[in-house]
């Protein structure tokens, strides 16, 4: 079984969404400001490149908004200053967050959706020989 792409960029956006919450609560304005700018601009490029290459329309909606979101993050990192960019790249974060966990849901509905309805059928007859192999 193979790691879904859209399982991994979600997963991905979550962990640097829930390090760029933490780094802008832990370090001042200016250092939160650029790991806002440098950590927005990694979830945007990925998420857009997501979008880009995605087959479903549900899939390229989650990762389209998920880009759009990292990009407000990084304009915003080079736009503000000091208490607001502070508060700016906490929410952003979250945003980045809430997106990621969205989509990670969206893609777990529907798979699990195809889970439910698959069919299983098992044959009752035995074959000849299986009835030889169980007699020895």
């Amino acid at each position: 079984m193979a790691l879904s792409s859209r399982y991994a960029l979600d997963t991905t956006a979550v962990l640097a969404g829930g390090f760029l919450a933490v780094s802008a609560m832990a370090f001042s304005a200016p250092i939160a400001g650029w790991l806002g700018f440098g950590v927005s601009t990694g979830v945007a490029v990925l998420a857009a490149t997501g979008a880009v290459f995605a087959h479903r329309t549900g899939q390229k909606a989650g990762h389209g908004l998920l880009a759009l979101v990292g990009l407000w993050s990084l304009i915003a990192a080079l736009v503000f200053s000091g208490t607001a960019l502070t508060w700016l790249v906490f929410a952003d974060a979250l945003g980045i967050v809430l997106f990621a966990l969205a989509d990670l849901t969206a893609h777990e509905l529907t798979t699990e959706r195809v889970v439910h309805q698959l069919d299983v059928r098992t044959d009752t007859a035995v074959p000849a020989s299986m009835t030889n192999s169980l007699a020895a």
